[in-house]
């Protein structure tokens, strides 16, 4: 079982001291680092996890930019050294254990990464102007509506080819086959559409996208989906039903 510890440090503090295992993942609850606890489980992978305490601008702090120079989470501490960035994170991963994605040689490799890195940096930072538009446009709100408008229909068209994808049922989507890390990268995003911004309008409906509420429904019952669940009170079926988490292991601020 993972093993948690707060991360939440002032510029002047030193890293924690933890026993170390093979991996230690610095999350926030129902954050992108979600995507990264979902696919260790699934690779039945040892790991802990550092929560980066967000109500207090931790990952702002010059002891989470020694691993993250960014301030983004998550980050994965490694036997290589750290690793950031949603993408980066997964497709190391997948390399190293040989699992959840093509492997080098294999001739579904090319069409896996190009879906991979539109995923990573297309969808996803479409999705952060629809939660962050502050960061794009400012504090004025009509800017923000207009950017989260023309955003929105980006992203219907978006999930439109995604949704295509997985009904041509590539070799890393197959429902007969473990989840690849693109699969929960996929349902991660999804999710996140459905519950974010709590007070935004409820515009992302997996009904509209046969095949990968199909995908997200099987999902909902995998073993790994589970320990996130019971880690993240992500709620019982967090990506075809998502409620906001109650997470056990910090606040999801």
């Amino acid at each position: 079982m993972p093993v948690a510890v707060v991360f939440g440090l002032s510029s002047g503090q030193s890293l924690p001291k933890l026993h170390r295992m093979s991996y230690v993942l610095h999350y926030a609850p129902d954050n992108a680092s979600l995507v990264v606890r979902l696919c260790l489980h699934e690779m039945q992978q040892p790991f802990e996890t550092v929560l980066v305490d967000r109500r207090t601008r931790a990952q702002d702090s010059a002891a989470y930019k020694v691993l993250s120079p960014t301030g983004l989470i998550p980050c994965l501490e490694t036997p290589d050294g750290p690793i950031f960035e949603t993408g980066a994170i997964l497709l190391w991963l997948a390399d190293r254990h040989q699992k959840m994605a093509p492997a080098p040689d294999h001739p579904q490799r090319a069409p896996f990464l190009k879906w991979l890195f539109f995923v990573s940096n297309t969808v996803h930072a479409d999705a952060r102007m629809i939660f962050y538009p502050h960061y794009f446009v400012g504090a004025d709100p009509a800017a923000q509506d207009g950017l989260r408008n023309q955003v929105r229909e980006r992203l219907k068209r978006h999930f439109k080819l995604l949704d295509a994808l997985t009904l041509d049922k590539p070799d890393w989507q197959a429902p007969d086959s473990p989840p690849s890390v693109l699969s929960y990268y996929i349902a991660c995003l999804s999710r996140w559409l459905m519950l974010y911004p709590a007070d935004g309008p409820a515009w992302f409906k997996l009904s509209d996208y046969a095949g990968l509420q199909e995908l997200h429904s099987l999902m909902d019952l995998r073993p790994a989906t589970e320990a996130a669940i019971a880690a993240e009170g992500l709620g019982p079926h967090p990506f075809t039903r998502p409620r906001h988490p109650t997470p056990p292991e910090g606040s999801a601020v």
